[in-house]
């Protein structure tokens, strides 16, 4: 009888304390996810604009309110709020969304680039990401039958506050950008360079009317990001004016369209280095509003706003 009783204790313990760890690895991984997005909040925010949404700034409050939402999860899970009843089961939901999401970048776009799921912080692809769901659903699960956890006293209020925190903190950490413009100039541009014989040429007239033009280097991460938001830019708004110069070994083309996704966009590969530094000035990605061989604007990728532009080119 005492070993039968000391057995069970033994088991029990083993239940909670590999319940507790493997609890505290699945808040901590919540955590990461929502820091590590936190901190590339430009690349998340594009991630709901390439579901559809068309406005930065409601993307961006989107995207804030996600990052909101994995921070309370990581918190009730650490505060072992409503574990069985509620927390687990929302852990589950909310990763097969995730999952679901996942495998709609694969069928889309194939298993290339990165998920996003950590940010910039950890490069991880579509189905590698999926594994990981995967993994972290069936923990979850395992937690529901090894570490439930009874309820206790005032977890309503303790919950309210910790989402308030949890929506609150990444509004006040990053503030939504709400003038940030590009630059209003009007400087003649030397596009004729691009035409010159023996190099590969626009296949389209940039001379003339209003023109998006990017100017990129293969293997700048700036300019990657770039490239990928105006992907989903041209997505959204097929009749955008945007044309790629890029500039680089050719044998970097390949891997700078598999991050980027951006080979759709007119662009051309330019290999005059002098030419390219004279157009793109001193830094890339330089990109230039041009209206009829007159650069209007100068943006940078995180002013790059849809609905900006649209009222630019109406203009």
């Amino acid at each position: 009888m005492a070993d039968t009783l000391n057995n069970g204790k033994a088991t029990f313990y083993i239940k909670r304390i590999s319940g507790l760890l493997l609890l505290l690895l699945l808040a901590a991984v919540f955590f990461y996810s929502a820091i590590s997005k936190l901190f590339s909040l430009d690349v998340f925010t594009w991630t709901f604009m390439a579901m559809g949404i068309k406005s930065t700034m409601f993307a961006s409050v989107i995207a804030h309110l996600f990052i909101g939402l994995e921070f309370w999860i990581g918190l009730v899970l650490l505060f072992h709020i409503y574990l069985k009843q509620v927390t687990y089961p929302l852990t589950i939901g909310l990763l097969i969304i995730f999952t679901g999401y996942l495998v709609f970048l694969i069928i889309s776009q194939g298993n290339t680039g990165s998920c996003g799921c950590f940010g910039d912080w950890i490069y991880m692809k579509p189905l590698t990401a999926i594994w990981k769901n995967l993994v972290m659903i069936v923990a979850t699960v395992l937690l529901i039958f090894i570490y439930p956890v009874k309820p206790y006293k005032a977890q309503e209020w303790i919950s309210a506050v910790l989402a308030m925190i949890a929506i609150v903190v990444p509004f006040i950490l990053f503030p939504l950008e709400t003038q940030n413009q590009p630059e209003v100039t009007s400087e003649p541009i030397e596009l004729q360079l691009l035409y010159k014989p023996g190099f590969q040429n626009p296949p389209q007239e940039l001379k003339t009317g209003k023109h998006i033009i990017a100017f990129m280097s293969l293997t700048c991460p700036h300019c990657k990001k770039a490239a990928y938001l105006l992907h989903i830019i041209q997505n959204n708004h097929p009749d955008f004016p945007i044309f790629l110069v890029l500039n680089g070994h050719p044998s970097n083309e390949k891997q700078f369209f598999e991050e980027t996704h951006a080979q759709h966009i007119p662009h051309i590969l330019y290999t005059d280095t002098d030419d390219f530094i004279k157009l793109a000035g001193p830094g890339v990605p330089a990109i230039y509003w041009v209206n009829n061989g007159v650069i209007e604007r100068k943006s940078n990728y995180y002013q790059l706003d849809p609905e900006y532009m649209q009222k630019w080119l109406k203009q």
